[in-house]
């Protein structure tokens, strides 16, 4: 299941160096799948559909850092456990119910943004 940054979050920039999937971006901040990943012009989603990788897309909040969900894998194939989760201060960093996905699916995802050699 990817991981959400809750409203409780006081903004202290801890968990952005931390992702290895460069998928927490700053309040208001647009973001792209290209970004710091291997992904470049159209692509298709592993849940289906096609993006162009390069394209900015609107910020996910204009308030509080936010977590991309198509770019998450809970550091799976990277870390043990959820990094944005372990640096956080105020525990923001929660498991998202809305994004429920297998450890295979979550390593799939991070083939699909930075190959296999990553």
């Amino acid at each position: 299941m990817a991981i959400k940054i809750t409203d409780e979050c006081i903004n202290c920039d801890a968990c952005v160096a931390e992702c290895p999937n460069n998928a927490i971006y700053e309040p208001d901040q647009e973001w792209s799948y290209a970004d710091e990943t291997i992904l470049k012009g159209m692509v298709t989603l592993p849940r289906g559909g096609k993006v162009d990788a390069n394209a900015e897309n609107e910020p996910g909040s204009e308030e509080f850092y936010f977590i991309v969900t198509d770019k998450c894998t809970e550091c799976k194939g990277f870390h043990d456990e959820p990094q944005c989760a372990a640096v956080c201060p105020v525990d923001c960093c929660v498991p998202d119910e809305d994004h429920v996905e297998s450890e295979e699916t979550l390593l799939q995802k991070k083939v699909w943004m930075h190959g296999s050699s990553y």
